[in-house]
């Protein structure tokens, strides 16, 4: 056979071949995957080598040179994204690809409940799964407490300011539709009345009504003698609940003692929710003056200190 007939040959064999490999790709780019379930899969930073190496070691595809083959010759559709992605059961490389390169990655979320220390709230952002970095306890009352959506590799600190920006735009929004003739000045102040509503109430229907007995002793010049605040001040701001109270505990020097010192203390002894910052903006009209718990989780309130004492009694008489 002639030179020029063994080249003509070769070059058929490579054009029947790399058809028949094209073919190959193509039926396998939309087949059906081989994954059994649905499972999240993370995209790190790296060549589209690394993204076949990690979808076969999880079991999502089967042939690494195919999904390689099929990310170069669909180059023009987008760069595969870094992140998490729920891959469903039995995906094709198409969908695989479509995912990666345009398709959601996973939400996680972190719920920061109401009544929470700065010092809680730090460890519950410091323990979400799958962010990165730390933060230090923020100041007091600086948080709005709420759910937060946040992606795989998000940085603790990104989630953290965005609960204290969220709390900024709350508080304005509050502060800006309060009540005349409130005996609070700043919104600083609201913040700091309404965290130890937060502290006090266990039924948030309650709460305008305990924002008015602290106000009515504001306007009155009396001491708010809060309890919470005095667990804030012997737990040295760890706790503003949970602890029992004992007599000598009253005269606690510190000045987030409100037995101890009039008005309101230095700063909030927790992070107040929405409904205790409206309580403490728009409180009932009453002239109660006082309350005590009434064992259901609720409180009676009272005008007079005689009052007071008759509830007190009858609380410790279902005891």
């Amino acid at each position: 056979m002639r030179r020029s007939g063994r080249i003509l040959l070769l070059l058929l064999t490579v054009l029947v071949t790399a058809r028949a490999a094209e073919r190959a790709v193509r039926e396998s780019y939309n087949a059906p995957g081989i994954g059994q379930h649905s499972q999240d899969f993370f995209v790190q930073a790296g060549p589209s080598r690394d993204v076949a190496e990690a979808l076969a070691k999880a079991g999502i595809i089967k042939y690494k040179l195919v999904f390689r083959a099929a990310t170069f010759f669909t180059r023009n559709e987008g760069p595969l994204r870094t992140g998490e992605y729920l891959v469903p059961a039995h995906a094709s490389v198409a969908e695989i690809l479509r995912l990666l390169r345009h398709g959601p990655q996973v939400e996680h979320q972190l719920t920061i409940p109401e009544g929470l220390t700065s010092r809680q709230i730090a460890a519950l952002i410091n323990a979400a799964p799958l962010a990165k970095g730390k933060v230090a306890p923020p100041p007091e009352g600086s948080v709005l407490p709420q759910t937060y959506n946040y992606l795989w590799n998000t940085p603790r600190p990104a989630l953290l300011h965005r609960a204290q920006a969220a709390m900024q735009t709350a508080l304005n929004t509050a502060w800006a539709g309060r009540a005349d003739n409130l005996p609070l000045h700043s919104k600083a102040e609201a913040v700091n009345l309404a965290s130890i509503v937060q502290a006090e109430a266990k039924i948030t229907a309650e709460m305008p009504r305990i924002a008015s007995v602290y106000e009515n002793r504001l306007n009155q010049g009396m001491k708010l003698q809060a309890d919470p605040t005095v667990i804030y001040a012997i737990t040295n701001g760890a706790k503003v609940g949970g602890v029992d109270l004992h007599p000598a505990d009253l005269s606690n020097p510190s000045p987030y003692n409100t037995y101890m010192y009039g008005g309101l203390p230095p700063g909030p002894i927790c992070t107040p929710g929405l409904a205790a910052l409206n309580a403490v903006l728009h409180p009932a009209n009453t002239d109660d003056f006082y309350f005590v718990a009434n064992g259901t989780g609720g409180h009676t309130f009272s005008r007079s200190f005689q009052g007071q004492l008759k509830a007190i009694k009858k609380y410790l008489d279902t005891r």
